[in-house]
């Protein structure tokens, strides 16, 4: 087994993982403590270190909000349940586990962006153990990448200072974390020909961010996105705040220098990280991905419409339950007014599809509403083809019954204990039906990742149920509910209308 290992910098020790046959390797650093000089600054270079680097447990999480116990918030009961984990500015290290016996056996590789908003997350909560994918013959990566204001604040003096990369730290975190993994995964076993980046949530929406941006060209060969793109579709409904302009984010990171009271770039990075973090929580603002003409030239989601990402096989899907689109209307009148502004004279076919002749609210707004994420995906499918890009798509959604005394249906981030197949560390009281999707939906990540197609045998020897790309002539999807099943049957009719009215309303031509 790979034990120690030899990278760039230096000889990093592992130790065994729960399977003795996959080792673990914790907290390894890929960039510069990025604190002092280097706070709001792209990731500088790790200096070598001296002797075995003993990479045994977790590295400090990022600067975010504290982690209060709260047992009606389902995120706490779920994930965030130690309050003490360690948090430091200095956090750029990252996590990797190997089924390697040598060196060279060229194993496929998987680097992994945790969500949570682009605010908080870290790559020590529970599900995102890497070893039951790499029992499948899979290293996997867990990158660690700063958040919030200390990831994703903007500022004159800092494009100023660095016109190269002015803003978006955490993403370059990210794709630094990648960039580390080519150089390095070699030693660890791993073809870095051969990655696949993933995510979930702001995860996801980070690898869509990365799969845009132009400075990427051949870092990853296949991309994973869970629960991860959306788009705004009925008026006045929430949605994940939009990409901002560098000119508007450097009047928001101004702003909050004045906050905290400091009127310079030097004297801001004096500050006390834990101080800058409690002012942040008080300003109380979101701070997100910059449309930077850099790494980010654009909205990712308008860049993948048109074309502009790099070719290669993407999964993507989401839950049952999470992210509604529903209109905002409070009368029968107010729905027909709204779908006069939306769909102009087409609005009577739309009105018909929601039941208008019915007179009741209620079931029009039941009808119109649909999930925003499959919305989403289905307009980004019909933009892949109508691009003739050729990139296979793979759409699923999850359904299965989750269960528990908060009976909480499939929440947003529940499928990561299944793709991760991590049930045991969860308090639900799974079954064994929950046991053999989780295997399965494992399986077809794995599959994905060695190859970019999801099929195979399952571990039972049978092979697993045909999963096909998702094109507009068949618009079908992988249905992970009791079971994994392919279903060949078209979206709805709403759905359909809204996704041939975007391109439409949108004045988009691929």
């Amino acid at each position: 087994m790979l034990r120690a290992v030899c990278v760039e910098n230096g000889i990093v020790q592992g130790l065994p993982a729960a399977d003795p046959r996959i080792t673990s390797f914790k907290g390894i650093p890929f960039a510069a403590p990025p604190v002092g000089k280097n706070r709001w600054r792209a990731p500088q270079l790790v200096r070598n270190w001296e002797g075995q680097l003993k990479a045994y447990d977790f590295a400090p999480i990022s600067m975010q909000a504290p982690t209060v116990i709260d047992v009606n918030n389902i995120y706490t009961r779920e994930w965030s349940v130690d309050p003490d984990l360690p948090m430091d500015e200095d956090c750029l290290y990252l996590n990797v586990w190997t089924p390697a016996v040598s060196a060279d056996e060229k194993l496929p590789v998987f680097v992994w962006y945790f969500g949570g908003g682009l605010q908080v997350g870290h790559t020590a909560e529970m599900e995102f153990d890497g070893e039951r994918i790499a029992r499948r013959g899979i290293v996997v990566v867990t990158v660690n990448y700063r958040l919030n204001a200390f990831g994703f604040l903007s500022h004159p003096e800092i494009t100023a200072e660095s016109p190269d990369a002015p803003a978006n730290f955490g993403h370059l975190d990210q794709q630094a974390g990648t960039q580390w993994v080519k150089r390095n995964v070699a030693a660890f076993g791993g073809d870095p020909d051969q990655i696949t980046i993933g995510g979930q949530s702001a995860g996801g929406g980070s690898v869509l961010s990365q799969l845009t941006s132009p400075q990427n060209e051949g870092l990853f060969q296949r991309a994973v996105i869970m629960s991860g793109i959306f788009t705004p579709l009925y008026p006045d409904n929430p949605v994940p705040p939009q990409h901002r302009t560098l000119k508007d984010a450097e009047e928001e990171g101004a702003a909050f220098f004045e906050f905290m009271g400091v009127s310079t770039l030097e004297e801001a990075r004096k500050l006390d990280a834990v101080y800058i973090r409690d002012k942040m929580l008080e300003y109380g603002s979101f701070w997100g991905t910059v449309m930077d003409q850099l790494y980010c030239p654009g909205d990712p989601y308008d860049l993948f419409l048109k074309g502009q990402h790099h070719k290669v096989p993407v999964m993507l899907g989401n839950t049952s339950s999470e992210f509604f689109a529903v209109p905002g209307a409070g009368s029968v009148d107010e729905f027909r007014a709204m779908a006069v502004e939306m769909f102009g004279g087409e609005a009577e076919e739309y009105l018909k599809l929601c039941g208008v002749d019915s007179g009741k609210l209620e079931e029009m707004i039941q009808k119109a509403s649909v999930s925003n994420i499959e919305y989403a995906v289905r307009v980004a499918v019909k933009a892949n083809s109508d691009s003739g890009s050729g990139v296979p798509m793979y759409y699923y959604t999850f359904d299965a019954d989750i269960p528990g005394w908060d009976d909480p249906g499939t929440f947003h981030s529940v499928d990561l204990w299944f793709h991760f197949e991590t049930l045991a560390k969860c308090w639900r009281p799974f079954v064994g039906k929950h046991y053999d999707l989780a295997r399965q939906m494992c399986n077809y990540l794995a599959y994905f990742i060695g190859t970019g197609d999801p099929n195979g045998k399952d571990s039972t020897g049978e092979e697993l149920p045909l999963w096909r790309p998702c094109t507009p002539e068949t618009p079908y999807g992988m249905a992970f509910g009791d079971k994994a099943e392919f279903e060949e049957k078209p979206p709805g009719e709403v759905m359909q209308f809204l996704v041939g009215q975007y391109f439409k309303r949108q004045s988009i031509h691929i």
